[in-house]
């Protein structure tokens, strides 16, 4: 089973769709609603909404989601019902299959129903395909369209000292790498509010277009990153690091203890990321859709004032 636990949560829907064959005079009845079992249209609806909230009991390698709105449409068309199913979820992954399970579960439905009715050559299901879907990495991109410079600036005494490897930074790096991120500068400080600030400002002037600090955002007395940056930010965008918190905040308490501040300083989008490795990694996954969005924005702002 696929491990989702560090996919952010996002609004998702999938639309799927299936047909169920039958002769004219059992599509009439489902046009009725009339067959000995009751109503073919409300039973069949009733069972794929059940089915896309039972989907991860029926496919053993989904995951169960909360289901925030299913609905099972019908159309009755010459030779067959034309079978609609739409699901709804906030999750960390997305319900296409649900979506899929609730048209075919329909179209089971109205066979049990119709059969009595007709030969068994006479009934069929078929195309079962899914419509559309939103969210997650198809709707909220993770890779830039265009590639933007970047700076990672890890800031640690014992990584500068050469006592600790820099795991957190690294990560970074590759994650940004991986968007699409080019070129992009890789720097380690010494937690020195002069060498921080210097190495900021000339990343600024240089034009980079996003500039990422790791470690220095906790409460211990040379964690001082904050109180540098912070200063400098032009456009502040607190929700930026909110949402960091937050996310992380789901997967460890001690995420609180990030002090972290985000904004524009100029031209350049900032962010102060934690030192840990696993801060910085559920940093950048709760961050870099936003990032990506934000920084294409600002682009084209840019080119219209150009």
């Amino acid at each position: 089973m696929k491990d989702v636990g560090m996919k952010p949560d996002t609004l998702r829907s999938a639309t799927a769709a299936a047909r169920f064959y039958a002769p004219r005079h059992c599509l009439d009845r489902i046009a009725a609603r009339d067959t000995e079992k009751g109503d073919p249209q409300a039973t069949a609806r009733i069972a794929g909404i059940l089915a896309a909230k039972r989907t991860d009991e029926l496919l053993p390698l989904c995951h169960p989601l909360p289901i925030h709105a299913a609905e099972v449409h019908f159309t009755v068309e010459a030779d067959h019902v034309a079978i609609m199913a739409e699901v709804h979820t906030i999750g960390p992954t997305g319900v296409e299959m649900e979506a899929l399970t609730a048209a075919s579960m329909a179209a089971l439905t109205l066979y049990d129903m119709l059969k009595p009715y007709a030969e068994p050559e006479e009934l069929s299901i078929g195309n079962t395909l899914l419509i559309d879907k939103i969210g997650g990495k198809s709707h909220y991109s993770r890779r830039l369209r265009a590639p933007l410079s970047a700076t990672v600036l890890m800031v640690s005494d014992p990584v500068a000292d050469g006592n600790k490897p820099d795991t957190a930074g690294r990560q970074v790096v590759d994650g940004l790498t991986q968007a699409g991120f080019e070129p992009l500068d890789y720097q380690i400080l010494a937690d020195n509010p002069d060498q921080v600030s210097a190495a900021v400002e000339a990343a600024v002037e240089r034009g980079v277009h996003l500039i990422i600090t790791v470690g220095g955002t906790g409460i211990g007395p040379r964690d001082r990153v904050v109180e540098t940056v912070e200063p400098k930010l032009t456009t502040p965008m607190p929700g930026l690091m909110e949402a960091a918190r937050a996310f992380g905040q789901k997967r460890t308490p001690y995420a609180v203890l990030s002090r972290g501040v985000s904004g524009f300083i100029g031209n350049s989008l900032t962010l102060t990321f934690p030192g840990s490795r696993a801060g910085s990694e559920e940093t950048l996954v709760a961050l870099l859709p936003s990032l990506i969005h934000v920084l294409e924005i600002h682009q084209r702002f840019a080119s219209h004032a150009g």
